[in-house]
């Protein structure tokens, strides 16, 4: 019996992509680890972090938030063993300091328009609209959370499209999250559902992982693609503190595994 419960064990072990041996768990210094996250991984992770403790017996401990905030938040020397953000400049900084692991690729996403129902746009149409001094545009803040430093990489290749469109862009856009003092949803809302429900912006340009988790929460809202011309690509890079327990390095390991893999593209993240 206990053979067979070994078996099982070594089995469920290899579904997760853990490469380790099933005897290193009981090696491990500690059974729970400390993840920092960007808040659009915050669906997709909650999953492959649930799936993993019921195999493993190991908890991931997750708190999510604006990458550059986190960033922030482990310099000035919160407890945080894993970093995983919507950039790879923000770990490989931190990454600078010595203390730790140069990042890995894990995932891409992309950026996407998410629109009221009022707003008619689609891909061709979509810069016309931006550019539109009607139409509000909401964004994340740049430098406290990759997605506003996206959305300003989208501004600058609208320049090359249309001269102007650069200065209209950075003038009216409106910074709605990603801030530590930006408006906070009602728990169990998503935010960007929320803010576009309160008619916060016409257009927010975010993560399409967030587009399509928004039109959950609101069916009305619609996601639309940007176009080649104006596509802006996110990475998104962990890295471990060098002094980690063996459960955090096992646990990045399996991010990058098949199952948690596709657990990601399930959400709408690509692969690396």
């Amino acid at each position: 019996m206990r053979a067979l419960k070994f078996l099982l064990a070594c089995s469920a072990f290899a579904y997760l992509g853990i490469v380790t041996p099933v005897h290193a768990q009981s090696a491990a210094p500690s059974n729970t680890v400390a993840l920092y996250a960007a808040g659009s991984l915050r669906e997709a992770l909650t999953q492959i972090a649930g799936d993993y403790q019921a195999v493993t017996g190991v908890t991931v401990n997750l708190s999510f938030g604006a990458s550059g905030l986190l960033r922030e938040r482990i310099e000035q020397g919160e407890a945080a063993q894993m970093f995983f953000s919507a950039d790879t400049e923000h770990p490989a900084r931190l990454a600078r300091s010595g203390q730790w692991q140069a990042p890995v690729l894990v995932v891409r996403n992309s950026l996407c328009a998410l629109t009221g129902a009022h707003v008619s746009a689609n891909s061709e149409s979509l810069l016309e609209t931006l550019l539109n001094p009607a139409v509000r545009v909401g964004t994340s803040t740049p430098l406290a959370d990759p997605s506003g430093d996206y959305a300003w990489e989208l501004f600058r290749k609208a320049e090359q499209i249309k001269t102007g469109a650069y200065a209209l862009l950075d003038a009216k856009a409106l910074k709605l999250t990603g801030a530590a003092d930006s408006a906070q949803p009602p728990a169990g809302r998503g935010v960007y559902g929320w803010l576009m429900e309160q008619g916060r912006a016409d257009v927010f340009l975010t993560y399409c992982t967030n587009a399509m988790a928004a039109q959950r929460e609101v069916p009305a809202l619609k996601v639309v693609a940007l176009p080649p011309v104006l596509t802006v690509g996110a990475a998104y890079g962990l890295t471990v503190r060098d002094d980690a327990p063996e459960a955090a390095k096992q646990f990045a390991r399996h991010l990058q595994s098949a199952p948690a893999q596709t657990v990601f593209q399930r959400f709408g993240f690509g692969r690396p």
